[in-house]
């Protein structure tokens, strides 16, 4: 036994030792295939650095300043502070292409940045300082150039300050572009500066390609066609106009002949940017358009022939680049359809994080919901017998240990002596006494210590009473707990739901909307149409005025035509003060409207009655009637038949279900005081789209529908709140239409008349005598009726609610309009 512990240990130190080896070659791979991918990027780096360098030190203006060497230079110390000692080589470099005084010029501005740069840094430690830097070095490396060269005079001095002014506002512009390519980008857009500024800088590296020629035709000219066509393509005719703006202004700097160039890219990215819904093919004829335009009115600044040549081949590099190159520009440029669907993309995946987080709680606060409720399913046959056991052993603690008889009665005569402490403790619990004297007789020849046992059965079962409504207390909280967790779990579900819902496109009906306004003879901007949901429509319109309230007189009643549903304004909002124009705001009204009519009274004609009553139109389209009766009169049944009302309005307004609202005020009340306060409640709650009414009955008396000269009472069977810990809730759903009167009353009103028998049918008896259909006029004639049938005395509280339905009718009426469906 002991071998085989030892050699299980063994093994298990062995696969320990294993894992850890496994762990860490995994690790060790990983760390390789960091370290690759970092190499790789470093060398990408490095390449385009080189690169930059080398065209950015050829990239002479004004035939004789450098003003990008010393920036690029100031740009990579700071972001690629190891790659300095290489940009400052590919400068020089590329220099020494175009003449060895320029590159003893860029060696000695090099040299004199990194002393200036020392001197700030030790003196000031501030990174603003840096284009100041970058101005200080410039002028007097240039400075210093042409005393060399030609000598002291003033306009060397100038000279030398426009140099350090162009190549200050250089570093400016190259912190802003160079990391564009550097850097991986993090966001997925550029700003208009942003733009410009890489546009300057690929111009900048254009003018390092001046002077290369093959077959007479120029490749800055190639590659300035071809970026401005990239452009055109990707962000249409204001980037594109830009593009040629900023690139022409740039290559005539280092070549006045070029000026003429301006006006070609310029025109170039206008027309192609125009033309870009054709595709790459357009775009491309807009660049042969422009150059053949140019080159005729041109007054023969350049030759036609080359100039087209040169345009062909930018056209053909340009049909040859990738469109997955072009896509991926187009996502960094705002305006572009793939840069606002990458946009879409990401709020759609914040939006369904968010829905999905909200979903989560949901699932979470309905876990705990059951967890809760399976805590309850405990009770049942066993229960009772855990329950008497434990009773039956607290007592025979308390007599039977002491007794010399005990061995007699627990070993030899068990079952008889515990199935008559059993009835005892069954008769005590019925009526506090043993009344069966039968049974009292059979005990006494049982039990030598009859009467303590009995006394002592007694006191033991107010404390058993006493725990049982403690657990009761604890059971009806955790039931409480669950139908609040189970309701806020449904308001997050649909929240949740509420968060994914899309706007959906609308095009066609947004047409036909705009040319049934026009057939109407309206003027009108712009219609968003954002819902066309029944019953939940929402459409936003834009008028050039509405002087006369147009758009309630004509657009709201024409759209309802179209619709098949009544469309009414919403909101009205000026645009700006210095015009008329109006966005207005038109969506679904309810179908059904409400009156209401109020009477109470309170008990002999106090000022405080025990009813309370409410009547709200909750955000769903649904509008809620309630009444709660407190239990008596008075001020304390005042108090709690308010505390109902109250506790159903917060709750039906937060979105929880009638249903679940009133078990957790039923569970509220009965946990809230150890008194037996009782309340009432009578709840209809009407849907002012569909004209359904639920009535949710809690201990109430009937209500009652009238419709002309019929009138049906509604009635369900449930016990007061607060009477009972687990309560089931009968729902009774009727149909209202337009004209009907729904009454619902108090107990004080329907019982008043105590000489009356059938309550229910002298009640409806009542109604259908009255002929008025005003709410108000009801209440009061039901009102004034029982008072007088119960001798003009007011024996109970009494309250009446009622309602009439009503279609709802717009102030302007509709009419109907043809409009082509296919429009």
């Amino acid at each position: 036994m002991l071998e085989r512990l030892t050699l299980k240990a063994a093994g298990g130190q062995a696969a320990a030792v294993m894992h850890e080896a496994l762990l860490s070659k995994t690790g060790k791979e990983r760390g390789k295939r960091e370290e690759a991918k970092e190499g790789k990027r470093s060398w990408r780096a490095l390449l385009i650095i080189v690169l930059i360098g080398v065209l950015l030190g050829r990239a002479v203006i004004l035939l004789e300043l450098l003003p990008f060497v010393i920036p690029f230079l100031c740009v990579i110390h700071e972001w690629k502070r190891r790659h300095t000692l290489t940009a400052a080589a590919a400068l020089t470099a590329g220099s020494a292409t175009v003449s060895l005084d320029f590159a003893a010029y860029t060696l000695l501005a090099i040299f004199i940045y990194f002393l200036f740069y020392g001197f700030i840094k030790a003196t000031f430690k501030n990174r603003k300082l840096l284009p100041v830097t970058v101005f200080l070095s410039v002028t007097t490396a240039r400075y210093i150039s042409f005393i060399i060269m030609d000598g002291n005079s003033w306009y060397h001095l100038l000279t030398s300050l426009v140099e350090g002014g162009l190549a200050m506002i250089v570093t400016l512009i190259f912190f802003q572009s160079i990391p564009l390519i550097t850097e991986k980008r993090k966001r997925s857009s550029l700003r208009h500066e942003e733009i410009v500024c890489l546009v300057i800088l690929l111009a900048s590296l254009m003018t390092g390609t001046v002077g290369w020629m093959m077959y007479e035709l120029s490749a800055s000219q190639v590659f300035a066609r071809y970026v401005v066509l990239i452009f055109a393509f990707v962000g249409g005719a204001a980037i594109g106009s830009t593009v040629g703006v900023v690139t022409g202004l740039i290559l005539s700097l280092a070549n006045v002949a070029n000026l003429f160039y301006m006006s070609l890219l310029a025109f170039s990215g206008l027309l192609g940017g125009l033309l870009r819904e054709g595709k790459k093919i357009s775009v491309a004829l807009g660049l042969l358009i422009s150059t053949l335009l140019m080159g005729m009115y041109g007054d023969n600044q350049v030759s036609m022939e080359f100039s087209v040549y040169e345009s062909l081949i930018a056209i053909a590099l340009f049909m040859l680049t990738p469109k997955k190159w072009t896509a991926e520009l187009s996502r960094y440029i705002p305006g572009t359809s793939e840069h606002t669907e990458d946009q879409q993309k990401y709020l759609r995946k914040i939006r369904d994080l968010t829905a999905g987080k909200v979903e989560q709680f949901s699932n979470l606060f309905l876990s705990l919901s059951n967890s809760f409720t399976l805590q309850e399913n405990g009770g049942g046959k066993a229960a009772r017998e855990r329950e008497v056991d434990l009773f039956l052993s607290r007592v025979t603690e308390k007599t039977c240990q002491t007794c010399m008889k005990k061995n007699q009665c627990w070993t030899r005569k068990f079952h008889e002596t515990y199935g008559l402490m059993e009835e005892l403790m069954i008769e005590c619990e019925e009526g506090g006494e043993v009344n069966n004297r039968k049974l009292l007789q059979e005990w006494r020849d049982h039990c030598i210590i009859d009467e303590r046992v009995v006394e002592t059965m007694k006191g033991e079962l107010n404390q058993h009473y006493a725990s049982k409504v403690l657990k009761q207390q604890l059971q009806e909280s955790r039931r409480l707990v669950a139908d609040q967790l189970k309701g806020v779990s449904k308001v997050m579900e649909d929240f949740a739901k509420d968060i994914q819902r899309e706007k959906k496109a609308h095009e066609k009906q947004e047409s036909e909307i705009t040319e049934s306004i026009k057939q109407a003879g309206l003027d009108v901007d712009l219609v968003e149409v954002y819902s066309l949901e029944s019953g939940n429509v929402d459409i936003d319109i834009t008028l050039p005025s509405n002087l006369y309230n147009e758009s309630e007189k004509i657009i709201a009643p024409l759209l309802s035509d179209i619709l098949k549903e009544t469309i009414s304004v919403k909101h009205l909002e000026k645009l700006s003060e210095t015009d008329n124009d109006t966005r207005v705001t038109l969506g679904s009204t309810k179908k059904f409207v409400v009156t209401e009519g109020v009477a109470h009274a309170a008990k002999d004609g106090r000022l405080i009655s025990g009813d309370s009553y409410s009547t709200l139109e909750l955000g769903a389209g649904k509008y809620a009637i309630a009444i709660s009766d407190g239990m008596g009169n008075g001020k304390r049944a005042h108090i709690e038949s308010q505390e109902t009302i109250a506790l159903l309005k917060n709750i039906l307004r937060s979105g929880i279900e009638e249903t679940v609202a009133i078990k957790a005020i039923n569970s509220i009340l009965a946990l809230r005081s150890n008194e037996e306060m009782f309340s009432t409640l009578d709840l209809a709650m009407v849907d002012l789209q569909e004209g359904l009414v639920k009535f949710l009955k809690v201990g109430s008396i009937p209500s009652y529908i009238k419709r002309g000269s019929q009138v049906q009472s509604i009635e369900a069977g449930n016990l007061p709140i607060g009477m009972i810990q687990d309560m089931e809730l009968d729902v009774v759903t009727e149909k209202l239409k337009a004209g009907d009167l729904l009454i619902m009353m108090s107990d004080g009103l329907y019982e008043s008349p105590s000489s009356i028998e059938n309550k229910d049918i002298w009640m409806k008896r009542m109604i259908k005598e009255i002929e008025t259909d005003e709410p108000q006029e009801i209440a009061d004639l039901l009102m004034e009726r029982v008072i007088r049938e119960s001798g003009n005395a007011i024996y109970d509280d009494m309250t009446v609610v009622v309602i009439r339905m009503d279609h709802h009718l717009p102030r302007w009426a509709t009419f109907s309009m043809p409009y082509q469906k296919d429009a």
